[in-house]
């Protein structure tokens, strides 16, 4: 990957007639994705506080290169230079932190089994992160190690210097953790209980591992206590160790998998496997990598944005994971991490959609609507099993964010034509969830009594960041009522959440013209500081928040005192300094430091509740305003680098902002049918839809300085709308862009170009 990587930015210096040299064509896309994109992050300031994720699309579990200690939610850092140990993870971000994870280790020499003593100096330089495959050079033990992956098992290599004392080391981990080697058939079971919550009492991640070769030696641990003659072990913290006598360069090959269900169930998916060679596995991955990837094949773009492109694209696939398995019958099975039982289905876990209803489910909606569909079920299977639908998923039920966005995630996926779930269920659940207070905070809606009575959440009534809860329920609740009416449901049901739709009303204060927090009795909350975060707020200011009325802009806009207001008021977000108050927090939290060194003004990119703003301009009559500010954020705020993001890249939602964004378009309002326009970041996109079609989208004079949409075709006729109609997109076509390097002030300046807003609902 090193190498590749310097060929691709001396691509990027090349010119010719002063213009940097553009990539024509992709034809093996994984190539192109840097999964070390976002890696160089810590605690107090997020570049994507990603992971090297060796993975397959969607994949039960991942793996890792472990330079954090265990239990530490920055399981890999770009700036660390010790490996601990290669884990399997299934951490969906640092601050969840991880779940059934254990770790493999090779060592040589004295055997050393606790993670600080095993742990190897390595260096980037010897390192190559694939999404398919990962290799680095362990320089304290003098052996390479290598992994590559299936949905549910790995296949691994370690490379061996001549010695009589080579070794691998596995490590269960703590808070109960069992272990057995099985030297007749070198194998290893055990199990593994760590996790960071959401889980019943008898949570377990089954593991096996068969090695080619037979043990020279064995041991088993029990904390910081080895024991050499005892093969099977259960307590708080255990691990195992199996050694070799190797020659120089002699590879040990061990397969590895896992199960959430049994050891039995473990053992039948490690036939994912079954006698394939290490670079049989890894080609595999490479090429079920290259099969998604390749559903959107981007044309002259410069060598970076190739390869941002394609490293987004890559973490818009990992979430939500599969959380099922299949049978000895060949049936779909999943341990359920709502009740503890193991229950026919599918399930999905994972991901938070406070972040991801915005962008990453529309993705799915438009390029891999199947996948959708099983993650649908899995939602009707989640409903059934523990009461509730899930708003952050991890396996189970989660404690975080605020919103009730399960509902946009039901019904858009719905609305776009995603069948085959329990739609039944899923709208029962729907009600449920927007109705009441659920089992945690971040379940149900919190404040649902007041909201309903009130039309807010009351800032003086001790349930924290009210404003922002209300602002998404309010959204929720258009969800809701658009599902209502596809499912036909009767008028005044239809009618009631088409009210609530718009209790964002009852938070806009004329005095400042922002959203702000508001008191059981009526009065505003007091006193207002529009720069302070969390309070009233979820992870962000009034500024940012104040925009978060995605199903109503027109009625924002009219709020606001019109377009000229409103459009100078979202001016007003990148001119105002980056000024805060932390108050609330007691400490400048990463958020607050990502918008402060980002030199955009109040643009809070690296957070979710503002990534929608730009696309705002469309519907007051300045879309080449969205043009610009939609390219200078895809410019400044993402690179393929190690500091890549500009904040959390949240399960796919951050990255999903970029795909769409250079695509051209992006869903504002997910429960509609519309997306919104920006302006495309190269000269072609070819998209493979899933029903067959093709949509071609060109701009040829594409560049840098032609950052402007001049004019624009539709399957050839003269369109000039700011938004793209999903039903319409799925027919494939093409959309031509004609681009330029001055905004055109004229095209999609009329009302009857606008987007969609409940306000204008005849």
């Amino acid at each position: 990957m090193k190498k590749l990587l310097l060929i691709f930015l001396a691509f990027a210096t090349l010119s010719v007639s002063g213009q940097t040299v553009l990539v024509d064509k992709v034809t093996d896309p994984v190539e192109w994705v840097n999964p070390l994109m976002g890696t160089d992050s810590k605690h107090s300031l997020s570049n994507g506080n990603t992971y090297p994720a060796v993975a397959l699309p969607w994949g039960m579990n991942f793996w890792m290169p472990q330079t954090g200690k265990m239990g530490d939610g920055w399981g890999y850092m770009y700036s660390a230079d010790k490996i601990r140990g290669f884990k399997q993870t299934h951490q969906p971000s640092p601050w969840m932190n991880d779940y059934g994870q254990f770790a493999i280790m090779p060592v040589t020499g004295k055997l050393k089994f606790s993670e600080e003593d095993r742990a190897s100096w390595f260096s980037h330089k010897s390192e190559v992160a694939k999404p398919y495959y990962y290799s680095v050079y362990l320089a304290d033990h003098d052996v390479t190690t290598e992994m590559a992956p299936t949905e549910r098992a790995a296949s691994f290599r370690f490379t061996f210097p001549e010695t009589e004392s080579a070794y691998v080391v596995i490590d269960a981990f703590d808070k109960g953790s069992y272990i057995k080697i099985i030297p007749n058939e070198n194998k290893i079971i055990g199990y593994t209980t760590r996790n960071s919550g959401g889980v019943p009492e008898n949570f377990k991640n089954y593991f096996v591992i068969v090695f080619d070769k037979s043990f020279a030696s064995t041991a088993t641990w029990s904390g910081d206590k080895l024991q050499a003659t005892v093969l099977e072990l259960q307590d708080n913290h255990v691990g195992a160790a199996v050694g070799f006598k190797t020659r120089k360069g002699e590879q040990v090959h061990a397969r590895i998998a896992s199960s959430f269900i049994s050891l039995e169930q473990a053992v039948l998916n490690l036939k994912e496997i079954g006698d394939d060679d290490f670079e049989t596995v890894k080609e595999k991955g490479k090429q079920a990598w290259n099969k998604e990837l390749s559903r959107i094949a981007v044309e002259g773009g410069t060598p970076e944005q190739m390869r941002t492109f394609y490293s987004c694209l890559y973490r818009t696939l990992l979430f939500p994971r599969k959380f099922y398995e299949t049978d000895a019958a060949g049936k779909v099975m999943h341990y359920s991490p709502y009740n503890g039982k193991v229950l026919p289905g599918f399930m999905y876990t994972d991901t938070g959609f406070w972040d991801t209803f915005r962008a990453l489910f529309p993705f799915l909606n438009l390029m891999y609507p199947s996948v959708n569909a099983e993650i649908q079920e899995g939602l009707a299977n989640t409903y059934k099993e523990g009461g509730w639908l899930p708003e952050w998923a991890s396996p189970g039920y989660r404690n975080v964010m605020v919103g009730n966005n399960s509902a946009s995630v039901v019904a858009d996926a719905y609305l776009k034509g995603v069948r085959g779930q329990d739609i039944k269920a899923l709208y029962e659940g729907v009600l449920k969830g927007a109705n009441n207070e659920g089992p945690l905070t971040a379940v149900g809606r919190a404040g649902a009594s007041y909201y309903n009575k009130l039309g807010y959440v009351p800032y003086d009534v001790k349930i924290n960041e009210n404003a922002a809860r209300t602002l998404e329920y309010a959204y929720d609740d258009f969800a809701i009522y658009q599902l209502a009416k596809a499912l036909k449901r009767p008028k005044k049901e239809i009618n009631l959440y088409a009210k609530r739709a718009l209790y964002y009303r009852n938070l806009y204060d004329p005095a400042t013209g922002l959203m702000r927090g508001k008191n059981q009795d009526g009065t505003f909350q007091s006193p207002f500081n529009p720069f302070k975060w969390g309070d009233a707020f979820t992870e962000g200011n009034s500024w940012h928040y104040s925009w978060s009325v995605f199903h109503d802009v027109q009625g924002l806009i009219d709020l606001m005192g019109g377009n000229a207001n409103f459009t100078a008021k979202l001016d007003s977000v990148f001119t105002l300094p980056p000024v805060y108050d932390e108050s609330y927090y007691g400490a400048v939290i990463h958020e607050i430091r990502e918008m402060q060194i980002a030199n955009m003004g109040q643009y809070a990119h690296g957070n979710q509740p503002i990534q929608h703003m730009l696309y705002l301009y469309n519907y007051a009559g300045a879309p080449w305003k969205a043009q610009y500010w939609v390219r200078e954020t895809m410019d400044r705020m993402y690179t393929p680098a190690p500091d890549g993001y500009c904040g959390d890249e949240d399960n796919g939602q951050t990255s999903a902002w970029y795909v769409f964004s250079a695509l051209g378009f992006y869903p504002v309002t997910p429960a509609t049918d519309q997306y919104v326009l920006g302006a495309p970041l190269f000269k072609k996109a070819t998209l493979q839809l899933e029903n067959g079609k093709q949509l071609v989208i060109s701009a040829p004079e594409n560049s840098a300085d032609n950052k402007y949409i001049n004019s624009m075709r539709l399957n050839g006729k003269s369109y000039d709308k700011n938004w793209l109609s999903h039903s319409e997109l799925l027919k494939g076509g093409a959309i031509d862009f004609q681009m330029t390097n001055s905004p055109n002030k004229e095209r999609g300046t009329k009302e009857g170009a606008y987007p969609y807003s409940l306000s204008r609902e005849k």
